[in-house]
């Protein structure tokens, strides 16, 4: 059964890499771009929303879909966990499914799940988050969902240190980690996130080259999921099996037989 698909945002950058999905996958169907001018009306004959707008309309967006009853994909940035739980009692009373998306690269999803991994061994860490002027919103979706995640790692040990955070220089807190957003030319997206203890540190990075390859995988895994969820997930790494705890495994296809995946490159450097 071929699944209709309704893209919000279709005409920005990573709508068209969406919409370049659904059209590949055949047991999807675009029924629907939506642009700036477009009314949410033209959602109604949608099985699934996938939301690429922006953070001011995103949860115009959700709200719609979960009145229509129809499931929702989410790659908008700007949704924090508190954000998020305010969806889910609607998600719940519609008897529909919410798959929120922070960042669509297996890479980039395979960095913060180290940073949160080895968050509680290290007292200080700081996010240091890059992508172009064009972005209009900050601290950016993954950097808060990597945030976050390290709290909940934290729970024991308590949170980050972060002296002098009453200075603005010093970043925005998020979940007590200070994230510091830098928007600058030549740059597509890039995360590091330092972990420091006395004596040395560790500093994990995530590099998108190329958004089209990096992407690719993770919107068809997220998409395949998106169609029957019900309730609400979050992050890919909720889709798939990163071999870093319990997860609900799903296979991510890469877009080359060997090596490392085109488009993203992650590290992890010790000093």
């Amino acid at each position: 059964m071929t699944t209709k698909v309704a893209i919000v945002g279709g005409t920005g950058k990573l709508g068209r890499i969406i919409a370049g999905v659904v059209d590949a996958e055949a047991d999807f169907e675009t029924v629907a771009v939506l642009g700036s001018s477009s009314g949410l009306a033209e959602i109604g004959g949608a099985d699934l929303v996938v939301d690429a707008s922006t953070p001011g309309v995103s949860v115009d967006v959700v709200r719609a879909a979960i009145e229509r009853g129809i499931n929702v994909l989410v790659g908008t940035s700007g949704w924090s966990a508190e954000r998020i739980a305010l969806v889910r009692p609607l998600v719940a009373a519609a008897g529909t499914g919410a798959v929120f998306i922070p960042n669509f690269s297996l890479g980039s999803v395979i960095g913060t799940a180290l940073a949160a991994a080895v968050a509680p061994h290290f007292p200080s860490i700081e996010i240091i988050e890059t992508h172009p002027g064009t972005k209009v919103d900050s601290p950016s979706g993954t950097a808060v969902r990597t945030a976050e995640l390290i709290s909940d790692a934290r729970s024991e040990v308590g949170p980050v240190e972060s002296p002098h955070v009453d200075q603005r220089a010093r970043g925005q807190q998020v979940a007590s980690v200070p994230v510091h957003s830098l928007r600058r030319p030549g740059v597509v997206a890039k995360q590091e996130t330092i972990l420091s203890s006395p004596g040395e540190s560790l500093t994990i990075v995530h590099d998108t080259v190329n958004p089209g390859l990096a992407y690719t995988p993770g919107i068809r895994v997220a998409l395949a999921a998106a169609r029957d969820a019900r309730g609400v997930l979050v992050g890919l790494d909720a889709l798939i099996d990163l071999g870093l705890g319990p997860r609900h495994a799903s296979p991510v296809e890469s877009p080359v037989d060997e090596g490392a995946a085109p488009g993203q490159v992650a590290r992890a450097t010790g000093a």
